[in-house]
């Protein structure tokens, strides 16, 4: 689009970098909560409280880690390839609880990282449709080296975040790119790189995102 942003490699990396420490903040402040509270000693009803804080948030937080290390991280060497197994296990481990499932329609194969990358930030989008929960399903769009993506978010209330779009299409120079952005955005260049156009609609009462 007219006016495109392009970020310096530094700038980039910062805002990559204030995204995971953002997502982080929360499950660790709660591990720093519980233990305070642990600290203390009230009772035991107490005790056992602050301890499934700690190891529900221990799990959130390596979730969150896991899924960030190849969704935003080198992810091995350059022209390294990661399964798409393991990109289900990571998608699954963040985003799968009581409210929300993931039906994965992928095969299990090795695909440049960059794909991969892509395809996790694609869920993250999805996600951002359902606040609520509901269902990610996953499809390829075409297949070998050069598949592209489908992730279909239905919910109660799904919805295309108004912010959203216009990021996928590379941003524009009006609006800079700050570390709320910087997820869309940085999902815009890794399409750029595997030769894809990403977008995000609406489609009756689902939100659609593609790369093809």
């Amino acid at each position: 689009m007219s006016g495109a942003i392009a970020l310096e490699g530094l700038d980039l990396a910062a805002l990559l970098c204030s995204r995971v420490c953002h997502d982080l903040i929360s499950p660790v402040g709660a591990i720093m909560n519980g233990l305070e509270v642990m600290e203390e000693g009230k009772d035991e009803e107490t005790n056992k409280f602050a301890m499934d804080l700690i190891k529900k948030s221990a799990r959130t937080a390596s979730a969150k880690l896991q899924f960030c290390r190849i969704a935003f991280g080198a992810a091995g060497s350059a022209g390294a390839q990661i399964d798409t197994g393991d990109a289900e296990k990571v998608t699954r481990g963040l985003m799968e609880d009581e409210k929300t499932k993931v039906a994965w329609n992928l095969p299990r194969v090795l695909l440049a990282k960059n794909r991969v990358k892509l395809l996790l930030n694609m869920m993250l989008l999805a996600a951002q449709a359902i606040p609520r929960g509901g269902q990610l399903t996953v499809d390829p769009v075409g297949a070998g080296d050069t598949v592209g993506f489908k992730v279909t978010a239905t919910g109660t209330n799904a919805k295309v975040p108004q912010s959203i779009p216009p990021l996928l299409a590379g941003g524009s120079a009006e609006h800079p790119i700050d570390a709320h952005a910087i997820q869309p955005f940085y999902t815009s260049l890794l399409a750029k790189n595997c030769g894809l156009n990403v977008g995000m609609v609406a489609e009756g009462d689902a939100v659609v995102v593609t790369a093809r």
